[in-house]
């Protein structure tokens, strides 16, 4: 029996132009590394963006697992609020002290319940799971929300606010046990 891959989490919202997002320590398309997994780095990847509309006030940034077994998939970053002069966050910029994460920029919280990025943790045996960090150009300097919104309720704001966005997929899984 062959899984069937659930969609991305902008699937559902209206077509917006794209942009680019490229990632030192994530090719499109290859396994994350270590220090992208929960229990051994959890650190967020390095990202840097170019292209967007000139007309961009700010940035968002999420990393999404649409495979998760929940029904809904998992959240694993949602940072908002980024200023429009900031095209590149470093690796860390979501992960523990905030090292290199501009001022005014916004954590909600993960479906970990922490406000910060949390790695990959899929669990064992349930195969590849897509890992789709995406930036998105957002028309207004601040989004709305607070750092207690839900990944819901920062979405929704993001549907009716992205100019357009970009995305990079890692994939990550944990052998089933012997």
């Amino acid at each position: 029996m062959t899984q069937q891959r659930a969609p991305l989490p902008h699937d559902f919202h209206p077509e917006v132009p794209a942009f680019t997002v490229v990632s030192d320590a994530l090719a499109p398309g290859a396994v994350l590394g270590a220090a992208q997994v929960y229990a051994e780095g959890n650190v967020s990847p390095q990202l840097r963006w170019e292209g967007f509309p000139a007309e961009t006030k700010s940035f968002a940034v999420t990393c999404f697992d649409p495979d998760a077994p929940t029904g809904s998939g998992f959240w694993h970053w949602v940072l908002f609020d980024i200023p429009a002069s900031v095209t590149e966050l470093p690796a860390g910029a979501g992960s523990g002290s905030f090292a290199g994460l501009p001022e005014g920029a916004v954590h909600a919280r993960n479906d970990y319940g922490s406000k910060d990025f949390g790695g990959a943790a899929p669990p064992a045996g349930d195969g590849p799971h897509r890992y789709v960090f995406t930036v998105y150009a957002v028309d207004s300097e601040t989004l709305g929300p607070d750092s207690d919104a839900s990944p819901a309720v920062v979405g929704f704001h993001l549907r009716f606010h992205a100019l357009a966005r970009a995305s990079v997929i890692g994939e990550y899984e944990v052998p089933a046990a012997d």
